[in-house]
């Protein structure tokens, strides 16, 4: 009788179980928007770009909604978004200016049409002939609509750019790395300092004209007994290394 009374009781409680968590199971990007909201919020003349391989899907990502959303950022942050595009792999990546990193990564995050609530990680990318060489990436995720955003912004080797800690902890040491590998400045930063390399490192080896070898190499002294730091030495024979022919240099 106990067991039977038990299973009637169960029922309603796993259909309403069931019933609450089916939304947010079966839920995408800018599903609780109506159909008619972006009607009222025109985009800024802003384009979403394709990439050329990008793959129409009746699945998980929506193309269709992905743009929508994407227009409608750039129609609400005008001053701030300067493109938006849609990679070959069906992410949403946003191009900002560098003064919009605290407004454009708040909205993202608090926004509730967007609730990208996690920052996976942040990195940036060197390419020395640009006027701004370091293009700084912010990789989003929205649990809540299980969604994955890119913002992109760009800088230079002395021109610093907001900390985003104050938004996302997970940046303390997101920039730390960057500042580290890259030597990206991120003023209002709480702790700026070396996270990978040794004290005293000199340099920023992710940069694209940082030698191979470093400036120093370390050895251990038996006089000192302790390691010790020295300028990199390297013997002729290995700089007049070739990888075509590599033996034919060794006498």
């Amino acid at each position: 009788m106990s067991s039977c009374l038990l299973h009637r009781l169960s029922r309603p409680v796993a259909g309403l179980v069931r019933q609450a968590l089916s939304p947010l199971l079966s839920r995408t990007l800018s599903d609780d928007v109506p159909n008619d909201f972006y009607q009222h919020h025109p985009a800024r003349d802003v384009i979403v770009r394709r990439a050329k391989n990008v793959a129409e899907c009746e699945t998980y990502p929506d193309v269709q909604k992905l743009e929508k959303f994407g227009q409608y950022i750039a129609s609400i942050l005008p001053k701030y978004v300067q493109d938006v595009r849609l990679t070959s792999t069906n992410e949403l990546e946003i191009l900002i200016h560098p003064e919009g990193i605290v407004p454009v990564l708040g909205m993202l995050k608090d926004h509730t049409n967007a609730q990208f609530k996690a920052l996976m990680e942040i990195t940036a990318v060197d390419v020395p002939s640009k006027p701004y060489r370091f293009e700084v990436v912010y990789c989003l995720l929205s649990h809540h609509y299980n969604a994955r955003c890119t913002v992109k912004t760009y800088t230079d080797e002395l021109t610093p750019i907001d900390s985003a800690t104050a938004i996302y902890k997970t940046a303390d040491w997101g920039e730390r790395e960057t500042w580290d590998m890259y030597g990206v400045y991120f003023s209002g930063h709480p702790d700026l300092r070396r996270i990978l390399t040794d004290y005293g490192f000199d340099g920023h080896p992710q940069r694209k004209d940082f030698p191979l070898t470093g400036y120093t190499e370390l050895r251990y002294d038996n006089e000192l007994c302790r390691i010790v730091f020295e300028p990199v030495e390297v013997a002729q024979e290995f700089r007049k290394f070739e990888l075509d022919t590599p033996w034919e240099l060794f006498p």
